[in-house]
């Protein structure tokens, strides 16, 4: 299973392209705090280029900027290719599958609904309630 979950800030606004054939694709990168402090005291931090295409792509480029908090799940996929030396580079990206916005708003710390890029499941209609007054059938 190929599976990972991400929880960081962007480091430089997402850029937005598109294929040849007219795919959305969006690459940014993200910075995650590992959960622990070296022996000095000091935070290690990792950077994950990622990847999203589609509608995920398009959601990220229109509410993400640099700084921005996100989630991100996705896969591992690592690819090589020769530089502009011509050596062998290995590079490890992360394909996002969702990606869900975790943004503060104001300044006041109030923090807005996680907004995710995925698709919104389908949903029915919302029952109705109506008001029930059952004050008659009380025995006290």
């Amino acid at each position: 299973m190929n599976r990972v979950f991400l929880i960081g800030n962007l480091t430089r606004d997402p850029e937005l392209a598109e294929t040849n054939s007219g795919v959305s694709v969006c690459h940014f990168a993200i910075a995650v705090n590992r959960g622990f402090a070296s022996a000095d005291g000091e935070r290690q931090t990792d950077f994950f280029n990622v990847t999203a295409w589609r509608g995920t792509a398009e959601n990220v480029a229109k509410f993400c900027k640099k700084g921005s908090k996100v989630a991100v799940s996705g896969s591992i996929q690592i690819r090589q290719y020769d530089d502009n030396q011509g050596n062998k580079r290995t590079a490890v990206d992360v394909i996002a599958q969702e990606v869900e916005f975790l943004n503060r708003v104001g300044g006041n710390g109030d923090y807005e609904a996680p907004v995710s890029s995925a698709p919104a499941p389908a949903r029915g209609k919302k029952p109705v309630l109506e008001a029930y007054n059952d004050d008659d059938d009380m025995p006290f």
